[in-house]
């Protein structure tokens, strides 16, 4: 099934059933208010929103309405925890040859991880707003899962059943705050804002034969100012799936249902052409690019997003149709966001 959650003035505001054409939707009043109050109690409510969710896709809901995504919030629009990691160590090698620095063995045996804010998400089309252009404002498209409750040891193989729901994700960066906040050996804050997630979540079923070992084997396509940047492969190149992702949290403490993690910015290999390095499927943030002309040029040439750009996410089935719908953000500065 396709869940969101609509704006209604809460922080929490109020869950819909969305169909599968994410053409309509449905107050699940009734069954469950929130997506939180969903996740855990599981067992009981999920059987019951799956009924009217068959319901709307037959188009007998009697209070069906077109579904509109600025209307939502994020699908869970705070959460018990956000934890992203580094699942496609090519993102990983890129950023790090760009620098002449070497990728530690324990990099490909050991996820990296880190811990975000998870108070204040944002809408799939809420902007993303910053105080200064000098921050070097950055995208990453992402994908998400949502966790039922997890014990502490559970293994990487039976992690991947603990997956409720699935997700698109921006997870912003400022890229200029980065290097000085690592220095300090604490890991990123400042330079993590808001994350934004797709207008749905969807439960892995929704995914088909894509649903694979933990891992989602579609394209995710970024669009930069009206610009196809990225038509990354999701699936074959992601060396953490998202069962050992959630071991990885697990190692030394229970994982509570409601529990976001992240794969980090989906990334390819790249191919040899005439002797000559291409990456024919783009990138899913703008650091990857700078890496990619600093291995082939010396220095970056793409600059950091600027206020007035724009930038969409989203993820199709085989057949083209969106999954998650689109997550579609202007940048804006502080004082027009407060006016």
């Amino acid at each position: 099934m396709k869940l969101a959650t609509y704006k209604d003035g809460s922080r929490d505001g109020q869950l819909v059933l969305v169909s599968r054409d994410l053409s309509t939707a449905h107050y699940a009043t009734g069954i469950a208010n929130t997506l939180q109050q969903v996740l855990d109690d599981w067992n009981f409510l999920a059987p019951q929103l799956e009924d009217l969710y068959t319901t709307l896709n037959q188009g007998k809901a009697r209070h069906a309405f077109s579904f509109n995504p600025e209307q939502c919030m994020a699908p869970l629009p705070r959460a018990y925890q956000w934890a992203d990691g580094s699942a496609y160590i090519n993102h990983v090698e890129l950023v790090r040859a760009a620098r002449n620095s070497e990728v530690p063995s324990s990099f490909y045996t050991d996820p990296l991880m880190y811990q975000g804010g998870s108070d204040d998400f944002i809408g799939p089309c809420d902007p993303v707003v910053c105080a200064s252009e000098a921050f070097g404002i950055d995208f990453e498209a992402e994908i998400a899962v949502i966790t039922s409750d997890v014990p502490m040891q559970t293994n990487a193989d039976d992690a991947i059943d603990a997956v409720r729901l699935l997700m698109l994700a921006n997870d912003v960066s400022l890229r200029n705050l980065i290097p000085n906040e690592l220095a300090k050996g604490f890991g990123f804050f400042q330079s993590k804002p808001a994350t934004a997630f797709s207008p749905v979540a969807i439960t892995p079923d929704e995914l088909g034969d894509a649903w694979q070992g933990g891992r989602v084997h579609l394209t995710l396509q970024s669009t930069w100012n009206g610009r196809k940047v990225g038509m990354c492969e999701a699936g074959p190149e992601m060396t953490f799936h998202f069962g050992q992702l959630i071991a990885h949290i697990c190692k030394t403490r229970n994982v509570r249902a409601g529990s976001i993690v992240g794969s980090g910015t989906v990334s390819n290999k790249s191919e040899e052409v005439n002797g000559q390095k291409t990456w024919p499927k783009g990138y899913s943030c703008i650091a990857e690019k700078r890496a990619i002309e600093t291995i082939l040029d010396g220095k970056p040439s793409t600059e950091f997003m600027k206020f007035g750009d724009t930038i969409r996410i989203e993820m199709k089935g085989p057949n083209g149709e969106s999954l998650f719908g689109a997550i579609e953000q202007d940048i804006v500065p502080l004082v027009q966001a407060e006016a």
